[in-house]
């Protein structure tokens, strides 16, 4: 597939460990909401470390978006990327993904897991079909939330935080465990979509098959 030069037109900090970038977009780039790709750091020693990662802005947008959780012990390509400034390139190729919108749904996100879902959550606002998604999104702790004052205009009410490392008063502070699932979910003959840790995607997968909900209502990065 065509590789693609980006310059990055602006860098922020939205959480203590997430940066977002924007990016210039290259001529005829075309990625769907929830959809990502091969990115690496177009600098000496670098470019051939590829990472995946996943397109936040809208598919309309003069200006591509990613949103990425820096990993600074880890000595790799987010901890590189930390470090980026205004004017630095990257290189972009294969885009591709597994997460799409098919339906109104409930949305489970831990984490970074959420970035998939702010490209979808910003096309349905914009066409005003963000109606009848719920989003579940659980973090350590609030200061880890992403995006979290967008989310609240987008979703509204059907915008559920949970946190499982602080005690936050007006928020539920737990793993989501079966007994969640069936409080707050109750129809399981709707559309899923995960996105987290390997074994938040595995756990809530199994959970969710056995309280009645179809395999092919599952939407997750396979």
């Amino acid at each position: 597939m065509e590789q693609f030069e980006v310059e990055i037109k602006s860098t922020a900090f939205v959480t203590p460990d997430v940066k977002r970038f924007e990016l210039t977009r290259p001529k005829g780039f075309r990625f769907k909401p929830g959809q990502a790709a091969m990115v690496a750091i177009d600098k000496d020693g670098w470019r051939d470390k590829w990472r995946p990662l996943t397109f936040t802005s809208l598919t309309t947008a003069r200006s591509l978006e990613l949103v990425v959780k820096i990993y600074d012990a880890h000595g790799g390509v987010t901890q590189q990327m930390g470090l980026l400034h205004k004017g630095d390139k990257l290189l972009l190729k294969d885009v591709f993904g597994t997460i799409a919108y098919k339906g109104p749904g409930v949305f489970f996100a831990a984490g970074s897991g959420i970035t998939p879902f702010l490209s979808i959550f910003r096309d349905l606002g914009k066409q005003q079909k963000i109606s009848g998604n719920m989003l579940i999104y659980t973090n350590k702790t609030p200061s880890d939330v992403i995006m979290d004052e967008e989310l609240i205009k987008l979703l509204g009410k059907n915008y559920l935080k949970l946190f499982t490392r602080q005690h936050v008063i007006g928020f539920r502070d737990r793993h989501i465990d079966r007994e969640m699932l069936i409080t707050l979910v109750q129809d399981f003959d709707q559309y899923f979509y995960l996105c987290g840790p390997e074994k938040f995607v595995r756990d809530l997968e199994a959970m969710l098959i056995g309280l009645g909900a179809k395999v092919d209502s599952l939407i997750f990065e396979s």
